[in-house]
């Protein structure tokens, strides 16, 4: 079973909700190298965005099921 939902919205949402997920991890490490607490910002946009990308995975995976039988 493939993990990518097929092409089509949900899966451009849960690609781009992942990039921004891994960009701001990597904001947020460079914000706590440079001593700045900022750097907390970018852990709950981390969060927000993980929480959106399993989200419409996992819906299209639903849909997928629903649609097959």
């Amino acid at each position: 079973m493939p993990l990518l939902p097929p092409p089509g919205p949900g899966r451009r949402l849960a690609l781009m909700a992942f990039a921004v997920c891994v960009l701001s991890v990597a904001a947020a490490v460079v914000a706590f190298v440079a001593g700045s607490f900022f750097g907390i910002v970018w852990i709950l946009l981390a969060g927000i965005s993980s929480n959106m990308a399993w989200f419409y995975v996992r819906r299209a995976k639903v849909q997928r099921a629903q649609q097959a039988g």
